[in-house]
């Protein structure tokens, strides 16, 4: 069993930053990936970015390239999300999620086993 806990979200102007983070309550070789995945209302989950729990296989949606940035600091078993010029289009629920699978890199929302409670992200002016 893992457990996940989101923090950093809130509110932001379009242009601003925010940085979340999500801390797992133990390392395990039972996962692989950890990813960033959000849910707006009326919209279906999506994969925002997720990184190989060995390594640094990273993979991110097409809309938050050269914006949006995954990390992970294995000693603190923590992964951030470094989120910058922030736009109204992501305002959402942000979960951190799990892999057993050597593909949940892919950031495929199937392939997550464990997620976190949710932060809400919201972007406006």
């Amino acid at each position: 069993q893992l457990q996940l806990v989101e923090s950093g979200g809130g509110l932001v102007q379009p242009g601003g930053s925010l940085r979340l983070s999500c801390v797992a309550s133990s390392v395990t070789s039972d996962y692989y990936a950890i990813g960033w995945f959000r849910q707006a209302p009326g919209k279906e989950r999506e994969g925002v970015s997720c990184i190989s729990s060995r390594g640094g296989s990273t993979n991110y949606a097409d809309s938050v390239k050269g914006r949006f940035t995954i990390s992970r600091d294995d000693a603190k078993n923590t992964v951030y999300l470094q989120m910058n010029s922030l736009k109204p289009e992501d305002t959402a629920v942000y979960y951190c999620a799990a892999s057993k699978t050597r593909l949940g890199v892919l950031c495929l929302s199937t392939m997550f086993d464990s997620w976190g409670q949710g932060t809400q992200v919201t972007v406006s002016s």
